[in-house]
C-alpha cells in the first residue's frame, strides 16, 4: 500500500527511524534530502517533498544531509558505529591491552564523552562495563581451558589486583575464580545471590505454567531442562538463603564435555546475574512521578532465556495469542522435536532440530501457516549459517555485536517485526535499553500507569518510555509485571 504524503510528513515530524530505508525527505528550500529519523528541525511541509530512492532525490537536484547521513544509510554505512565494533573486537580479543576506558578511547581516537555515547547506543553499556564483562569472559575461558594459577589469570586478562579480580568475576558469574575452575571434575555448584535477589518471583516466574515440558517448580527448586550441545542435561537450581545450589545431570548419566559450564552460563542467564538493578531504581527514584513503578518490586531483574533462540522461538509462538494458548504450543513443540532430558522434561528445540521440520508438522500441533514458516525458514537460515543467533560459549550476556546491526540481521527475517526483535534483544541478549513497541501488554500498563484514555500508539509509547533510558528493557519488565503478566 502506498504511503500517502500526510502519513510521510507525520512519520518524519515524529523522526521515525522504522521507516527508514521506506522514503527520503526532500528539503527544497536547503536542497538536501533526509532520513525520516533525521534529528534536525522540522522544515514547513510547502517545503517537503518525498522521494522512494536516492536517484530520485539526487536527480531533483538534492544532496544527502550531513547530520543523518542518507548516503551512510543505503550503503549500510555507519563511521561511528563500525568503529565502536572494530573497538569492541580488539577488547574481546585481548582485553589486558585496554587498562581502563580511557585506553579504549585513546585506541580509538574518539573523545571519551563520545565514545560512552556510543557505546551505549551500541551495547547499552558504558565502555568500562563493556571492558570488564570481556576480562571476565576471558578469564572463564582461561580458568576451565588452562592449569594457570588463578591469580594469574586475573591480571592476565587486566585486572589489576586480586580483590578486583575476585569481586567483579564472582558479581558476574555467581563464582569464586577458584569455585568456577572446578566446574571441569565437578556436576554441582552454589551460586552467590546479590542482596536483595527476589527468589520468590523468580520461581513464580519460571513457573508460570505448571505443565510446562522444560522447566518444573517444586517447594524451593527448580529443574530445568537444557540443550548442551548435542545432547541434553537437567539443571536443578534450590533456591537458599544468599545461594542457588546447582546440580546437572545427563539422562543416561554421563554428561557431555563442557555440559556443567554451558549449564552454569544458562543458570547465570536464568536469574539474570549479569544485571544490576540499582542503577535504573536510583534514576526513577529521582524523578517526579516514576517512582511509584518500582515501589515494592525493587530488586526486580528481567531473567534471560538460556539462549537467544528459545527468546526468538517464544516472540513467534506467542504472537497475536493469549499466554495460557501461547504455553499449550510451547509444550507441543518442545515435545515435537526437544530432546528428552529425563523425569519427562526436554529441552528446548535447538535451531537444528527445528530446520528438519516440515510446515505441516507444526501446523499440526495448531500453529498457524505463518508462524510454521516463520519458525521454521528462522531455523533453517541459523542452522545454514546464513545467520547466527549465538555468541562465544563464555559470553554470558551482551555480544561483542552492535544492537543495531542484530536488528537488520533480525528485521530481515520473515516474521520478525519490531516487537519480536526488540524482545529477543531483550531477553535473549540482554540488552538494556530496548522498546518493544506494539506490543499490547506493554500499551495497556503504560495507559494504566500514566492514566491514559486508551493504548498509546507508536510514537507516543516512544516518548512515555523516554524518561527511563537507558534502562528501557528493565521499564518494561517493570510495567508488565504491574499487568501481573511479565512475558
Amino acid at each position: 500500500m502506498p504511503l500517502t504524503r500526510t502519513f510521510m510528513l507525520e512519520r518524519s515530524r515524529d523522526r521515525d527511524a522504522e521507516f527508514d530505508g521506506r522514503f527520503l525527505t526532500g528539503v527544497l528550500s536547503t536542497g538536501i534530502y533526509c532520513l525520516p529519523s533525521c534529528p534536525a528541525r522540522n522544515p514547513k511541509a510547502e517545503n517537503v517533498r518525498f522521494f522512494g530512492s536516492e536517484p530520485d532525490a539526487r536527480r531533483a537536484g538534492l544532496r544527502p544531509c550531513k547530520r543523518c547521513r542518507p548516503d551512510h544509510f543505503y550503503k549500510g554505512y555507519d563511521p561511528g558505529r563500525e568503529a565502536v565494533r572494530a573497538l569492541a573486537r580488539d577488547v574481546t580479543r585481548a582485553p589486558a591491552e585496554f587498562p581502563d576506558a580511557r585506553a579504549m578511547a585513546a585506541s580509538s581516537g574518539i573523545g571519551a564523552t563520545k565514545l560512552t555515547a556510543l557505546f551505549k547506543g551500541a551495547y547499552h553499556q558504558t565502555p568500562a562495563a563493556f571492558l570488564v564483562r570481556r576480562r571476565v569472559e576471558a578469564a572463564r575461558q582461561r580458568l576451565l581451558e588452562t592449569d594457570e594459577r588463578v591469580l594469574a589469570v586475573g591480571l592476565g586478562v587486566g585486572f589489576e589486583s586480586s580483590s578486583a579480580f575476585h569481586d567483579n568475576f564472582k558479581r558476574q558469574t555467581g563464582l569464586a575464580p577458584r569455585d568456577y575452575r572446578k566446574l571441569r571434575a565437578e556436576i554441582t555448584f552454589r551460586l552467590s545471590l546479590p542482596a536483595g535477589f527476589r527468589a520468590a518471583d523468580f520461581m513464580r516466574y519460571q513457573g508460570r505454567d505448571p505443565d510446562s515440558v522444560t522447566e518444573r517448580v517444586s517447594g524451593r527448586a527448580i529443574t530445568r531442562a537444557l540443550a548442551v550441545g548435542r545432547s541434553a542435561v537437567l539443571l536443578t537450581m534450590e533456591m537458599r538463603t544468599g545461594e542457588a545450589r546447582c546440580t546437572v545431570t545427563a539422562p543416561r548419566g554421563r554428561l557431555a564435555t563442557h555440559a556443567v559450564r554451558d549449564a552454569h552460563a544458562a543458570a547465570v542467564r536464568l536469574l539474570a546475574l549479569e544485571s544490576d538493578p540499582a542503577p535504573f531504581e536510583r534514576r526513577v527514584s529521582t524523578r517526579l512521578g516514576l517512582g511509584r513503578l518500582v515501589r515494592g518490586n525493587r530488586g526486580l531483574r528481567i531473567p534471560l532465556t538460556a539462549d537467544p533462540f528459545e527468546a526468538a522461538a517464544w516472540s513467534i509462538v506467542g504472537q497475536q495469542v493469549n499466554l495460557g494458548f501461547a504455553f499449550t504450543m510451547r509444550r507441543r513443540f518442545g515435545r515435537l522435536c526437544g530432546r528428552p532430558a529425563g523425569g519427562g522434561l526436554f529441552a528446548p528445540p535447538t535451531p537444528a532440530a527445528v530446520a528438519q521440520l516440515d510446515y505441516a508438522d507444526l501446523r499440526a500441533l495448531q500453529f498457524t501457516n505463518r508462524k510454521a514458516e516463520y519458525l521454521i525458514d528462522l531455523a533453517r537460515r541459523i542452522d545454514a549459517r546464513e545467520m547466527s543467533l549465538s555468541a562465544s560459549a563464555y559470553d554470558i550476556g551482551v555480544p561483542d555485536e552492535p544492537a543495531a546491526s542484530i536488528v537488520e540481521r533480525l528485521t530481515a527475517v520473515r516474521g520478525l517485526g519490531p516487537w519480536s526483535v526488540q524482545y529477543i534483544l531483550m531477553r535473549g541478549f540482554g540488552f538494556a535499553d530496548c522498546v518493544p513497541v506494539g506490543d499490547s501488554g506493554l500499551g495497556t500498563a503504560l495507559a494504566t500507569f500514566f492514566d491514559l484514555p486508551e493504548r498509546p500508539g507508536r510514537a507516543e509509547t516512544m516518548a512515555l518510555m523516554a524518561p527511563f533510558a537507558p534502562h528501557r528493557s528493565l521499564a518494561t519488565f517493570h510495567l508488565w509485571n504491574k499487568l501481573g503478566d511479565p512475558a
